[in-house]
């Protein structure tokens, strides 16, 4: 069962392509993405069952300690999150939309779980650093209460840490919008 979530951030690409290496190789994980992100940083997100994600991490923190820039383990992850971290399946583009933007890939991560345990919405789109100057982006769709309820609740989160760039919560998105995202 694939219910956790870890993310490891490195300031070497070099280090972090080694250290993505070690973990595969450490524990019975899956790897959802391992590539540069800005600005010159290396991160790496993996997941499976939470002892194995955890035993991955904290084998990577000791063995690249001196490259590690932040590490983060979310257990009970809701499967929404893990199958959008894949891109594996598509959304309908309809009813609200509502964006979350985070300074961070891990709060972008934990944002869209507390969104999706929040409230009855579907996870648009979730991205992470890559293309967006290290930020983490959540966009999820369903009734505008719905909507709205998750982006506060997901947005709330992000901002306790410090970590909320912008939220928005659009009721009726237009057509060529939907076309575009």
């Amino acid at each position: 069962m694939q219910n956790a979530v870890g993310i490891i951030e490195l300031k070497s690409i070099a280090k972090g392509v080694e250290a993505c290496d070690s973990a595969l190789k450490s524990a019975g994980i899956s790897l959802v993405s391992a590539h540069p992100a800005c600005p010159g940083k290396y991160e790496i997100i993996l997941t499976g069952a939470i002892a194995d994600v955890d035993a991955a991490v904290s084998y990577v923190k000791g063995r690249f300690e001196a490259t590690i820039v932040d590490t983060s383990v979310m257990g009970r992850i809701d499967p929404q999150v893990v199958t959008a971290l894949f891109g594996t399946e598509a959304t309908k583009k309809s009813g609200s939309l509502g964006v979350i933007e985070t300074f961070s890939a891990a709060s972008a991560i934990k944002a869209a779980d507390i969104a999706v345990k929040t409230a009855n919405v579907a996870i648009f789109d979730l991205r992470v650093s890559r293309g967006m100057g290290g930020k983490g982006l959540v966009m999820v769709t369903g009734d505008v209460g719905d909507v709205t309820a998750a982006v506060d609740a997901g947005a709330e989160y992000a901002a306790g840490l410090g970590l909320l760039m912008n939220k928005s919560v659009i009721p009726a998105p237009h057509k060529e919008l939907w076309e575009q995202i």
